[in-house]
């Protein structure tokens, strides 16, 4: 059994595709518009105009799965209560994936060394998403 996060960006998730691509070297494997749902949606689900918004994407990090969605595209993205741990394999990974994060950002924990990494950090990305950067010791 798996489980993998889905992110609802409430509109912007395009845009959080795009970010994480440049950000992370994320591969998009699969994306939906509400448009071409085989289906459609029910009543109220969507407001007028978002047909091109994204109903589903899969992308790909690394080894994991990371799914998304415009969700109801209300335009306020809510992400709190949880954080997406990512592990840099060195240092140098992750400063780099850290700064790439924190661009737009906000810096919750600056990297650095603890009782139990080399190199940790917490950073909340542009779309508010929390990451903790970690190398494993």
């Amino acid at each position: 059994m798996q489980i993998q996060p889905y992110l609802f960006f409430e509109g912007r998730c395009e845009e959080a595709l795009e970010f994480y691509r440049k950000a992370l070297g994320a591969e998009v494997t699969m994306l939906m518009r509400i448009k071409d749902s085989p289906e459609p949606p029910p009543p109220g689900m969507h407001p007028p105009g978002s047909e091109n918004k994204v109903m589903h994407a899969s992308l790909r990090i690394d080894e994991a799965t990371l799914m998304a969605s415009d969700g109801r595209c209300q335009g306020k993205p809510a992400f709190q209560g949880f954080s997406l741990s990512l592990d840099a394999r060195d240092e140098a990974q992750a400063r780099r994936l850290f700064g790439a994060l924190a661009e737009g950002g906000e810096v919750r924990m600056p990297l650095g060394k603890t009782f139990f990494s080399p190199c940790f950090g917490m950073v909340a990305d542009r779309f508010g998403v929390s990451w903790m950067v970690i190398v494993m010791a």
